[in-house]
């Protein structure tokens, strides 16, 4: 096996940083090609008229669960060398609560942010400087909340492990249920259109 490339000593330090900086150069030109510097578009889809994002980030997940399980089923990932983050119940869903709220009010992620300043839009630089505020803010306040942060614990879990199910039953599942999703996210957009039209 080869891959994972880092953990099996094929990249060192050095080029890793390399390759980290040509992937995100790379990953905030196609976001922004693919129209993703922009707020409206992004805060679109918490209108359901342009369901793009969830289309692409879906689309994102549903390839690399594939190239993880295809590559890992042909002997070239080490799959139990990938590096899973643990999960934390309560936490982690408050910290999605919070980032949900900033992408509607602020029509940015963290991602999307940088690439709408990288273009020079004054909104992308303010969701910038508060998503660096809030970083400090937390570093400030982590002795207070480092209780919180590190509740409910449930440890590096995978879906399959939480569910208790084959791994290639879950994957056929979540692909399923993308199918599914895409479906339903093009009759909204031409559903939510047509109401446009007629108004």
């Amino acid at each position: 096996m080869n891959a994972p490339y880092f953990p099996n000593g094929l990249l060192n330090e050095n080029s890793s940083l390399f390759v980290a900086l040509v992937i995100g150069v790379a990953f905030g030109f196609f976001l922004e090609r693919g129209g993703f510097g922009s707020a409206r578009k992004l805060a679109a889809q918490f209108y359901l008229t342009d369901l793009t994002v969830f289309k692409v980030m879906f689309t994102a997940i549903i390839t690399a669960m594939l190239g993880l399980f295809w590559l890992s089923w042909l002997g070239f990932l080490d799959i139990s060398k990938v590096h899973v983050l643990p999960t934390y119940l309560l936490p982690q869903t408050v910290g999605g609560l919070i980032f949900g709220v900033g992408f509607v009010v602020g029509g940015y992620c963290p991602g999307t942010s940088c690439v709408a300043a990288s273009t020079g839009k004054p909104d992308g630089f303010v969701h910038l400087a508060g998503m660096m505020a809030g970083i400090l803010i937390f570093g400030e306040l982590f002795p207070f909340l480092e209780g919180f942060y590190s509740s409910t614990p449930l440890g590096q879990q995978t879906l399959a492990q939480l569910f208790s199910i084959p791994a290639n039953l879950m994957v056929f599942l979540i692909v399923v249920v993308a199918i599914a999703g895409f479906v339903l996210a093009g009759w909204i957009e031409k559903r939510n259109a047509h109401s446009e039209l007629t108004v």
